[in-house]
């Protein structure tokens, strides 16, 4: 995998309260050459910002950085709207934007918003046949018409953009096989990183489902959700007693990122602090500034 290929970026607060250093970090980061920012997708809590209205707002005041909501509350907005929203946040960002999906997780907070509970495994199905058919209405083509157990739409037209890159936030069996059949992207939940338990049994049934139907297993990207801090010198250990990352030095970080890529597998990076929220700006500077750049060049020279 070339540095090119490896993406990084961080993790921001998005509540009404939180917009000044929402747009803060996303230009800073945008300056300092960070690839995406993510944003909460958590449409039942009154004081958090809408996060597609939140996307276009910084989409529009930066000019190289993507953002993706990580990751989008399906239930909450039917693909066929979805696949409107995106392509039109495509269209007018320059391709800025990567769809994040989740088939639903708080579903008494979903039900709550007066949408109908699904059962999981409907859940996952309803997911699936949603990433099919935002891909069905991106990239122009002859109407639509597609008939599944969720969605149905009847010679609807494309929207003549290319679909966004598809990330998911696939956990279980069934959801990390839709995984491997239809999407682009896994990022594995609860922070999980490339030396954990789960990634090392969930990304296995993500290859087997993509193998099944003719894909290539290593065109679908997984991208770290972690926390971490940079300190001024080295630690002892980088990792707790569960295996965890903690961070460390420039040199540390540098050190367990690259072997992450050429050992691992991994294709990208998103932080956010030790406490799982958004990184201040001192760390988001020292992220960008330092580490990433001295991470690509170490890719680059293998």
């Amino acid at each position: 995998m070339s540095a090119h290929d490896v993406v990084f970026g961080f993790g921001a607060h998005s509540g009404i309260e939180d917009i000044p250093d929402l747009l803060r970090m996303a230009q800073q980061a945008d300056q300092d050459g960070l690839d995406i920012f993510t944003l909460s997708d958590h449409p039942y809590i009154g004081r958090g910002l809408d996060a597609y209205a939140a996307l276009g707002f910084v989409l529009g005041r930066t000019q190289h950085i993507a953002g993706f909501a990580n990751v989008t509350n399906l239930p909450t907005r039917p693909a066929p709207m979805l696949a409107r929203m995106v392509t039109s946040l495509s269209a007018l960002s320059g391709g800025r934007i990567v769809l994040g999906m989740g088939a639903g997780g708080l579903w008494d907070r979903i039900a709550d918003m007066g949408v109908p509970r699904l059962s999981p495994g409907a859940a996952v199905d309803a997911f699936e046949e949603a990433i099919v058919l935002v891909k069905l209405l991106s990239g122009g083509g002859p109407p639509v018409t597609y008939q599944g157990r969720h969605y149905q739409v009847n010679q609807i037209e494309p929207a003549p953009v290319a679909a966004p890159p598809v990330w998911t936030g696939s956990v279980g069996p069934k959801s990390l096989a839709a995984t491997g059949r239809v999407a682009d992207g896994w990022i594995p939940g609860h922070a999980a990183d490339w030396l954990s338990e789960r990634y090392r049994a969930s990304r296995p049934v993500i290859d087997e489902a993509a193998a099944a139907i003719g894909r290539d297993p290593s065109e679908i990207r997984t991208i770290f959700n972690f926390p971490g801090r940079v300190t001024d010198q080295p630690l002892a250990a980088t990792r707790d007693r569960d295996g965890r990352w903690l961070g460390g030095s420039v040199a540390q970080w540098v050190e367990e990122l690259t072997e992450a890529v050429l050992e691992h597998g991994a294709s990208g990076f998103t932080l956010f602090s030790p406490g799982h929220g958004a990184p201040d700006l001192t760390l988001l500077a020292r992220w960008a500034r330092e580490i990433v750049p001295a991470v690509r060049e170490a890719i680059a020279k293998e």
